[in-house]
């Protein structure tokens, strides 16, 4: 559907059953669950989808081996249950990968070991694969690049990785198959009410700059880091204040060349000097190096790593591998904002606490705010603030179950999904390699047939795919293809502006008016190492 028709369908629509804002992980996980349930959705995206957090996530899909350390097992099993749900319903985007934790002290092994398998246990039928005790030479077979002076020997167990950018996609696609509207570049300019009550939305569509009103009989909150924003308009209507509910938290990665960790395996390290966790994950051809957690007070669209923690992430990379990363080595540097929650109740005493990792709260006026959380969960989040909005009345009974635990995303093979899901054997690692037509899934045989399948601008990015992107994937500027839809900008920044100018040709030709080829080249200079400093 051409976006010309998604704008006809949202004005022709007298009222919708339910108005999402922020199209992130969150509000498009709420929007399919509304609209397999048969409810008429609407949803608003100020920038492109995943644009911010949800497009710069660490891509992994686990159970969180910290969560466990912490004794929070009821947090890790239902993570590890909606692992193997994402695994099932979208395989051609998160697959599982091995992850081996290096043992250099005596206790380290038997006591990661143990804990582990007790991930293991807990996840049940949803396992992915069985932990394992390794000696050290197991563990260089694995990870010869690892130092191995002192080695002890190490546990190898399974989780899952996934591309957050075009996971995004495949759920905003697959929400519109089943009826919603899904926006991007349409921003929400006021929340309209009457008598105090929330009863839509005023947006605009930042294309061609027009204005329309939007009735709702229920609106969510969904907008990541920026949920107080939206909060405090939603105040300003009665004339009070909100206390914040969003701590910003800033992870930083470090992109750098496959000859750092050459083999299909993931390094984890489960403490670092400071005690954080450190991550080196093979992915689409490169190696991520992260993450850190630094708290911030502001809230950038395009937030930058400072030098602090960019020499923090090498240095600790420096302990572990024989080939020590400098800053020459750095391909791409991204960071993503985590929107920690604050724990508190609204002034209406109408706030639900999930649990210390997401929030759910509906103010006086009935907006409905959801925020924290990670992708791993982001279907079950979904799935209890629908029922967070009935059981407060704000959304109307239809008799219909969340039915998204077994809904296959766009692209998923209907033949292969639960091999792929339930065998790492199966597993192709597609994730590991360059991307490329692997990636589309089922709908590889609608990219061959565009204009330029067989015309690369470099591996893994085919003028095709361009063109695919600007048809089926809401593309609309230089920066929505090279940052997620390819995800070059996140792998190579250099070799993404390099090639900027023929993307720009391409959307172009696509009837693309204008595709904000100088602000990408702009905004892609803060990938770049050296444009990374605050």
């Amino acid at each position: 559907m051409q976006r010309s028709e998604l704008l006809n369908q949202l004005t022709a629509t007298p009222v919708f059953d339910l108005a999402v804002i922020g199209g992130g992980a969150t509000g498009l996980g709420v929007a399919l669950d509304a609209a397999t349930r048969g409810y008429k959705v609407a949803l608003f995206e100020a920038h492109d989808f995943a644009k911010g957090t949800s497009s710069r996530a660490t891509k992994l899909v686990h159970g969180g081996v910290r969560y466990l350390a912490q004794g929070n097992l009821s947090l890790v099993r239902e993570a590890l249950r909606e692992r193997a749900v994402l695994l099932r319903n979208a395989p051609h985007i998160a697959q599982a990968l091995a992850f081996v934790m290096p043992s250099y002290k005596w206790w380290e092994t038997p006591l990661y070991g143990i804990g582990l398998m007790l991930y293991d246990l807990l996840a049940g039928r949803s396992a992915i694969g069985s932990t394992q005790f390794l000696n050290p030479q197991q563990v260089l077979d694995r990870l010869p690049q690892v130092q191995s002076g002192g080695l002890r020997g190490g546990v190898q167990y399974w989780d899952g990785q996934f591309d957050d950018a075009r996971l995004a996609l495949a759920i905003a696609r697959t929400a519109q198959k089943y009826g919603s509207v899904v926006l991007n570049y349409c921003s929400v300019e006021s929340l309209r009410h009457k008598d105090h009550r929330l009863t839509g939305l005023r947006c605009k569509d930042m294309e061609s700059g027009r204005v329309f009103d939007v009735n709702a009989q229920c609106v969510i909150n969904a907008t990541g880091v920026w949920v107080d924003g939206v909060r405090a308009q939603d105040a300003a209507e009665s004339g009070t204040k909100i206390d914040p509910l969003v701590k910003p938290s800033q992870g930083v990665h470090l992109v750098v060349d496959r000859s750092f960790l050459s083999e299909p395996y993931a390094l984890l390290v489960p403490s670092t000097q400071d005690g954080r966790v450190l991550f080196a994950v093979p992915w689409l051809g490169r190696v991520i190096l992260g993450t850190t957690d630094t708290p911030r007070d502001d809230v950038p669209l395009e937030p930058r790593a400072s030098d602090q923690e960019v020499d923090f992430i090498l240095q600790e990379s420096a302990r572990y591998l024989t080939k020590a990363p400098q800053r020459s080595d750095v391909l791409s540097v991204w960071v993503g904002l985590r929107p920690l929650v604050r724990p508190q109740r609204s002034r209406s005493g109408k706030s639900k606490q999930i649990s210390r990792e997401h929030s759910i709260l509906i103010s006086e006026s009935g907006l409905v705010t959801v925020t924290g959380g990670k992708w791993t969960t982001y279907r079950v989040m979904a799935e209890e603030v629908l029922q967070t909005c009935l059981d407060a009345g704000l959304l109307a009974q239809n008799g219909k179950a969340c039915l998204t635990s077994d809904c296959r995303l766009v692209g998923t093979p209907e033949t292969d999904a639960d091999a792929m899901a339930t065998d790492q054997r199966a597993t192709t690692h597609t994730l590991i390699d360059a991307q490329g037509p692997h990636s589309y899934g089922s709908e590889q045989s609608l990219l061959s047939k565009l204009p330029g399948a067989d015309v690369w601008l470099c591996q893994g990015l085919s003028e095709a795919m361009v063109r695919f992107a600007v048809r089926f994937e809401y593309a609309r500027t230089v920066e929505d293809v090279l940052a997620r839809r390819s995800r070059l900008l996140f792998t190579d920044a250099q070799l993404a502006l390099r090639l900027s100018d023929q993307v720009a040709s391409i959307l172009s030709s696509e009837s693309i008016q204008e595709p904000q080829l100088a602000a990408f080249k702009a905004m892609a200079q803060h990938y770049l190492l050296s444009g990374s400093s605050q």
